[in-house]
């Protein structure tokens, strides 16, 4: 590996646990989000800029997967096993749809923010010399 090449190495693993918990990938002590989604344009404590990112749709669609993929096959268990009325089957399952889905989404958001920046996509590489 060249100088250069370590230089613009980023780690991965460290971003994506940055990201996760909504902290910039670079520094991981500055807010990430404005608000519940927004990205900001820039680190408050490292100034790393990071209106490059392109999360567009993603995270909700990772949201949903992953909501979708638990709850389906807890409702068959839960319906099979217990049987209960249907009204508090539904607000069961509606409640922990709900929540989950808001206490995933913006740490996918961050997750997948993070995930360009350490790969270095859309704008996040740092300048050839």
């Amino acid at each position: 590996m060249t100088d250069t090449e370590m230089e613009i190495e980023r780690p991965f693993w460290p971003s994506m646990w940055k990201g996760w918990r909504r902290k910039c990938p670079k520094c991981g002590s500055g807010p990430l989000l404005t608000g519940y989604l927004k990205v900001r344009d820039h680190c408050p404590v490292c100034r790393e800029d990071l209106h490059h990112h392109r999360a567009d749709d993603g995270p909700a669609y990772l949201t949903i997967l992953i909501v979708g993929h638990l709850m389906a096959p807890l409702l068959l268990v839960v319906f099979t096993r217990f049987r209960p009325d249907p009204l508090i089957l539904f607000t069961i399952f509606a409640v922990g749809s709900v929540g989950l889905s808001l206490y995933l989404l913006p740490r996918l958001k961050g997750a997948i923010v993070a995930f360009q920046w350490a790969r270095g996509m859309h704008g996040f590489a740092p300048p050839s010399s």
